[in-house]
């Protein structure tokens, strides 16, 4: 039986991170990280990425940032491959980068919904592909997707393309772990509710302070524990289902919402 430090370190682990220059990827990188990761930081937004890997690399933890879009395949072998230079593996995966820009259906363009699909689920497929086919060799491996409580009841208006993914992104862990595990590569998913992030915050510019009030009051009042919740919080579940800890669990969803949906 391993000693509780030892099933959470990740010493000699090499992971990736997308999304992971702020909010919830930053969370999750900053966990794996000081957990002894090897962590890349893969993003669209290179100048976060690259300030977010610094910051880590000044705590004495291994960080580096990586331009993506993992929208297109070529992007996402460069990525693997990148990860598999820099630090020798690929043995941690998390699949966190996603958009969501709100527009009711009869405003949504086909290019809108197409936008969402490829960057919040054919991205997953991508990136399971691709660094599955470097963990196999060693046969081990955790994949961990980022869905959210809207994989599972559906949000507010405005967000159908998002929910859709976001329930693709769940069909397809489920269906990846099953494929998987004879390659001892884990495959979970974490599903978020409300999480304070720079996204988030975006979503609600243009908005006056009784309207911001008015819906802050709203949103809260249908989580039990009223409040948002934090990046790191979603980090810490995150470190969990990428250790030892998680070690008989594949396929699995785990909801971090405040309580949200007992609402």
């Amino acid at each position: 039986m391993k000693k509780l430090e030892e099933l959470l370190s990740l010493k000699n682990k090499a992971a990736i991170v997308t999304g992971g220059a702020k909010g919830i990827g930053y969370g999750i990188a900053y966990r794996l990280a000081e957990a002894g990761a090897k962590v890349l930081i893969a993003d669209m937004d290179e100048e976060t990425a690259s300030k977010t890997a610094k910051e880590l690399a000044d705590k004495g933890w291994i960080a580096e940032a990586f331009k993506v879009d993992v929208s297109h395949e070529e992007n996402v072998k460069a990525m693997i491959s990148a990860c598999k230079d820099k630090f020798g593996a690929v043995d941690i995966l998390v699949n966190n980068a996603g958009i969501y820009p709100p527009a009711p259906v009869a405003q949504m363009t086909q290019e809108q919904f197409e936008r969402v699909m490829d960057v919040n689920l054919r991205s997953v497929f991508l990136t399971t592909k691709y660094a599955a086919e470097v963990m196999k060799p060693k046969g081990d491996g955790r994949i961990i997707n980022i869905t959210s409580i809207d994989a599972l009841h559906p949000s507010m208006v405005g967000l159908a393309h998002y929910d859709a993914s976001k329930h693709g992104m769940w069909g397809f862990t489920k269906n990846s772990a099953l494929e998987l595990a004879e390659h001892n590569i884990w495959v979970n998913a974490i599903a978020p509710g409300g999480i304070a992030t720079p996204g988030v915050a975006a979503m609600s510019q243009g908005a006056s302070a009784e309207q911001m009030a008015v819906s802050t009051k709203t949103f809260m009042a249908k989580i039990p524990m009223h409040r948002m919740g934090e990046p790191d919080e979603i980090g810490m579940v995150a470190l969990f289902l990428a250790s030892d800890m998680s070690s008989y669990m594949t396929g699995s969803q785990i909801v971090v919402d405040g309580g949200a949906l007992l609402s």
